[in-house]
């Protein structure tokens, strides 16, 4: 990733328009990981942009099923439950994703496999897989801290039933997906409710699974079929126009054919809290999951508390709430975000760093920050640090400033949307 791509946002007077998003990141993992170990083919529709995705791709190929790819169109031909020993180290890319939920299922396999990633990737701790996965009857090997490459020796399975001790839907998948090898029950237990794609796809790839309050369980040795499926708009994307959108009173956008996952739009619950116009329309669903034409209308924006539940639920659009934070009337609050502080950056710093080179006042904590409303931002030079949210969170407050912005490892935004920057200077109004 070249770091040193520079894209320059100028402050625009407002946003309008309309835009139908790429696939959902979340979802187009799932359904490629799953499709790998079906019977069958799996036809998707919309298959994320992103490189994340791709590197999901890549590793299900290097395990032996064959992947179509047309543009957004995705067919793969699925091996069922035994995949193919890779002839080399599977590279994860930037996707911790892909690492984290791959890892369940090659812990199945009756083979060694490696899983590497980037720079970025090789700093990210994986203890919280090993750990359930090895009680499983696995055996990983990683670095220092239990970072990777991560070395998985596959084989017989035994079911567990677990506490999660901390909110990841990558770790619950990654349970998930390795009790589908195993004899007996598995039973995964979430401090608070995290983003239920891996039970609603599951579900959709024939794998029956129960679920009561915060525990889900499900038998393992189950067969799974392929799907036929049309991947609705990633919501996480559509975060960024609909903040953009938000911080300008009159604003009109519409953003069609949305993924309206209730465990994934709490964010539009909080932008309606801080005075933002939404309304939905259209609603329908596929394989389990809600999708929905979302209309935005700008207006004066209130300020907001972001903690507990809620921030598990938004981790991945805290960074542009935080962007428009110095916007609103009485500033963002975001606690129990410590999670933050291991993403493909240190995001908590990277906000305060980025924001104070605006001219904002931040006032950074450990597990999160408080950032005061009634704020000017001034066009300045901004670093992504290589992280694909950073970039574009920045982009979204550089429109409202006065004065140009420089951001620096814009390339980042690859990872995700790959047209971030082209879709957000459609919509600007200058």
């Amino acid at each position: 990733m070249n770091k040193d791509s520079i894209v320059v946002v100028r402050p625009a007077r407002s946003v309008a328009g309309s835009l139908r998003l790429p696939g959902d990141k979340s979802v187009s993992h799932r359904y490629a990981m799953l499709a790998a170990i079906a019977e069958g083919d799996t036809q998707l529709e919309n298959f994320s942009t992103g490189a994340d995705c791709a590197s999901t791709l890549g590793c299900v190929r290097a395990l032996g099923a064959e992947v179509l790819r047309t543009g957004n169109s995705v067919v793969i031909h699925g091996r069922g439950p035994k995949l193919q020993a890779p002839k080399s180290p599977l590279d994860c890319g930037n996707s911790g994703s892909t690492m984290r939920m791959l890892s369940g299922i090659l812990a199945g396999q009756d083979f060694e496999s490696e899983l590497t990633g980037d720079e970025s990737l090789s700093r990210r701790p994986m203890a919280r897989i090993i750990a359930p996965l090895e009680m499983m009857g696995a055996k990983i090997t990683a670095q220092k801290g239990g970072r990777p490459p991560l070395r998985v020796q596959g084989g017989n399975l035994k079911a567990i039933r677990y506490n999660m001790p901390l909110a990841s839907a990558q770790v619950k998948s990654c349970l998930l997906f390795a009790g589908l090898f195993a004899s007996g029950e598995t039973s995964v237990i979430e401090p608070v409710r995290t983003r239920d794609h891996s039970e609603l796809a599951l579900r959709a790839f024939g794998a029956p699974l129960t679920q009561a309050g915060l525990e889900t369980r499900m038998a393992g040795g189950q067969k799974l079929r392929g799907i036929e499926a049309a991947i609705p708009g990633d919501i996480s994307s559509a975060a960024f126009f609909l903040c953009a959108a938000g911080v300008f009173p009159g604003a009109q956008l519409v953003i069609e054919d949305l993924l309206m996952n209730p465990t994934r739009a709490r964010l539009l619950d909080i932008l309606i809290l801080m005075g933002v116009g939404i309304s939905v329309t259209q609603l329908e669903e596929q394989h389990g999951e809600l999708r929905g034409t979302v209309k935005v209308e700008g207006r004066a924006l209130k300020g907001i508390t972001i903690a507990g539940a809620d921030t598990a639920a938004l981790i991945d659009e805290i960074p542009v709430l935080a962007a428009i934070a110095p916007y609103t009337e009485d500033g963002i609050e975001i606690r129990d975000a410590r999670e933050l502080r291991v993403k493909e950056s240190d995001r908590i710093a990277a906000i305060a760093t980025n924001l104070r080179a605006m001219g904002a006042q931040v006032e950074e904590r450990e597990d999160g920050f408080k950032i005061p409303g009634k704020q000017k931002l001034r066009g300045a030079d901004v670093d992504s640090l290589g992280d694909h949210r950073i970039a574009m969170a920045f982009a979204v407050a550089a429109l409202h400033a006065e004065g140009e912005t420089q951001i620096r490892g814009a390339e980042a935004a690859v990872i995700s949307y790959p047209g971030f920057f082209d879709a957000l200077e459609g919509i600007a109004q200058r």
